[in-house]
């Protein structure tokens, strides 16, 4: 079951009130969760329950996406206001500096709150920020298309899609390298977040101007490529860990984007090592 919290951010006009759908679980250090844009917070599911042996396991849908309300007036769905955002949540939720892994746009976020030294350790799963202009063109490319085809298709069309492994390959082959792997539901759920995310076109918009090129130094982090990501390619990793040195770069064989569905307990197994 999902809980909210609510707590406020500051902005140029004043405090702003913002809520948080989350799910929490397990116990030991904490671990938040960070999904990607047009994602919510079960893209987790397939590795919650192992992190949930050794892990306070928190899992968020960011602001504007999956039962997150939209920010609200003057809040931008920029990097310094999600940052803000969950530096705010940790607080309300009296998180001491927890672990934090992320995926894409989670990956990014939780490369910056390692920055601004708001966690003790970040594991970052294919993180955006480490693109060219022309590999960032042609990962937004093929975000908006597969928006706009989530919000098209007509509900039963994506139930009866989903129920065979030729249709939920059609549907999530861009994330997933094994998408036969997903169970219908998720598939079903995830497309129709896709489609209802509020936030979606004002972070992809942000996002344009996006490039991560600071180090982050002091604490642990680990950048984790799949070998079969085919929305942003494996040798950003290359780049990354140029620009963040000291991180430990490590290769995820025969995983997509997302690679928690394709390979559930190498990517447990590498985010819980590097929370150590």
């Amino acid at each position: 079951m999902s809980a909210t919290v609510a707590f406020e951010v500051p902005s140029a006009q004043g405090p702003r009130p913002v809520t948080v759908s989350y799910t929490r679980r397990g116990r030991g250090e904490p671990l938040l969760l960070l999904h990607g844009i047009g994602h919510h917070r079960q893209a987790w599911d397939p590795v919650v329950d192992i992190l949930a042996t050794e892990r306070d396991v928190i899992a968020v849908d960011l602001p504007g996406f999956g039962v997150s309300p939209a920010l609200p007036d003057g809040l931008a769905y920029d990097l310094p206001t999600t940052t803000s955002v969950f530096g705010a949540f940790c607080e309300a939720m009296e998180l001491d500096r927890p672990h934090v892994a992320g995926n894409s746009l989670g990956g990014l976020l939780a490369l910056e709150l390692g920055r601004e030294k708001l966690v003790r350790s970040v594991t970052a799963l294919s993180p955006a920020g480490f693109w060219s202009q022309a590999e960032r063109r042609y990962a937004f490319g093929v975000l908006v298309t597969m928006r706009r085809i989530a919000e098209r298709m007509p509900l039963p069309m994506v139930e009866r899609m989903a129920r065979s492994a030729v249709g939920r390959a059609a549907l999530t082959s861009t994330i997933y390298a094994r998408p036969a792997r997903r169970s219908p539901e998720a598939v079903v759920a995830e497309t129709v977040a896709l489609a209802r995310a509020t936030g979606f076109a004002e972070t992809l918009r942000a996002g344009s101007a996006v490039q991560f090129t600071d180090d982050v130094p002091g604490l642990p982090v680990t950048l984790a490529w799949g070998t079969k990501d085919r929305l942003l390619i494996r040798r950003q990793g290359v780049r990354a860990k140029q620009i963040i040195p000291r991180a430990r770069l490590v290769r995820l064989p025969g995983c997509g984007h997302c690679p928690m569905n394709d390979d559930p307990a190498l990517v447990a197994r590498v985010i819980l090592d590097g929370s150590r």
